[in-house]
């Protein structure tokens, strides 16, 4: 199994800039805010042969007592429980703090094993400027410079040397099951991290009862009847008009990029609030992007039939052009009605990846244009020879022929609604594109 390396430390101090650092990604918010991160955020790091789990947490504040803080304190001591290395990050130029020595009593409480990192040391002489800190009682102080790369090798190196990881090319070659990335998108406060949480059986997102609470998107490993699964839980997403903050800002494009690198999106909904027009854009986006779709109705149990006869109306209106999504009622708190949502996500991934033979096409094709022939156009009428798969994920199905510009949106629909059957697409877009053979002859007519 893959090391756990946690990064701990007060609000500030460059955790996240160290994550992207480690991980050589963009994952983690970055920005002159203290407090940005709240949850616990995993990422994938490799040195050498030997690759690991990087872990960002929020600012530690070991004695929060009340609100958001003490939820992002049991957020990080869960981390640290996680961990098999603790990186404890200090900040060099804004020196020793309180909360510093709060933290460090707790690590030596625990007895893991703990690296002390002192970021931002970037041209600072270490013998005379880190001395402070060695009032941790935690050993050396490592020197890094997370925004310039420097002292990143000696630490990732310093935190694998106590695990004595085995060299990766003796162990097994096993191939890992294919992995489904799925994102829980959807409005601010509808229920994601609960749902999230009730899934994996912990409290492993800040669930708080404050919209907004996530502002970063979180990826979470599971398992489940041997699939793998990423799961990650997007800041929920507001209304242009409503997005003030800067933070807010940022998490809206981290929100996209999730639903773009997924492979399938959940989108939950809220029951006591109906399809709202953002509900729709969010539907829209997905639709846009190609991704694989569920639907999930949250908090079911506590509207009542009239309500509920409302929801499902606004649904068939608001959100006709996903008929193609598998529709769940559900209650992430009371554990109600999820069984069915893992058949569906499953479901929506094989028919997002479906493979589909060049022959079968052309007969689904040949047989759709003997039944209902295109509509002519003047003095033309498409003809369609042949098709033929052209990529996965969403499924994209190319038609080739002549005249096929004159080809209506209608006809379009009709084609896809007989290879939906066929191939029993359930929950993924399919796109048609029409490619007109070029004639050879037509730049030659007029000589």
């Amino acid at each position: 199994m893959k090391p756990v390396i946690a990064l701990v430390g007060r609000p500030n101090v460059g955790k996240s800039t160290l994550f992207n650092r480690l991980t050589q990604s963009r994952d983690a918010i970055v920005a002159d805010f203290a407090g940005l991160t709240r949850d616990r955020h995993y990422g994938n790091g490799r040195q050498g042969k030997h690759e690991f789990i990087v872990i960002d947490t929020g600012g530690f504040e070991p004695d929060a007592s009340e609100g958001i803080y003490k939820e992002m304190a049991r957020q990080t001591q869960q981390a640290v429980a996680e961990a098999d290395v603790v990186v404890f990050v200090v900040d060099a130029r804004a020196g020793l703090s309180a909360q510093d020595h709060d933290i460090a009593r707790y690590l030596r409480r625990l007895g893991k094993p703990c690296i002390l990192t002192a970021n931002k040391a970037e041209g600072m002489k270490e013998g005379q400027q880190l001395a402070e800190f060695y009032e941790l009682g935690l050993g050396e102080v490592l020197a890094v410079s997370a925004a310039h790369g420097q002292g990143i090798r000696s630490l990732v190196e310093l935190a694998l040397e106590p695990l004595n990881l085995p060299d990766p090319d003796d162990e097994e070659d096993t191939e890992a099951a294919q992995t489904i990335k799925l994102a829980v998108a959807g409005r601010p406060n509808v229920g994601k991290s609960t749902l999230i949480n009730t899934w994996l059986g912990e409290e492993r997102l800040v669930a708080f009862d404050l919209p907004g609470t996530t502002r970063d998107a979180i990826t979470v490993p599971f398992e489940r009847n041997g699939q793998r699964f990423e799961l990650i839980d997007t800041a929920g997403l507001r209304r242009k008009g409503k997005v003030f903050e800067a933070i807010e800002k940022f998490s809206v494009v981290k929100t996209l990029q999730a639903i773009e690198s997924s492979n399938v999106v959940l989108l939950l909904l809220d029951a006591t609030q109906g399809v709202t027009d953002q509900d729709a854009h969010i539907a829209g986006y997905i639709l846009e992007t190609g991704r694989a779709v569920v639907l999930a109705i949250n908090k079911w149990d506590a509207v009542d039939s009239y309500q509920r006869e409302l929801v499902q109306r606004s649904i068939e209106t608001r959100l006709s052009f996903l008929k193609f999504a598998a529709l769940h009622f559900i209650s992430a708190r009371k554990r109600q009605g999820l069984g069915p949502v893992w058949s569906a996500i499953i479901q929506a991934h094989k028919s997002a990846t479906r493979k589909m033979s060049t022959p079968v096409l052309t007969r689904l094709l040949q047989e759709a244009v003997q039944f209902q022939a295109p509509k002519r156009s003047g003095m033309f009428r498409p003809k369609m020879r042949y098709a033929h798969q052209g990529g996965m994920n969403p499924p994209v199905i190319v038609v080739h022929g002549n005249s096929l510009e004159h080809v209506t949106d209608a006809y379009k629909r009709y084609l896809e609604g007989r290879f939906r059957k066929e191939f029993d697409l359930i929950g993924t877009p399919l796109r048609i594109e029409m490619k007109t053979s070029h004639n050879p002859y037509a730049d030659k007519e007029g000589s």
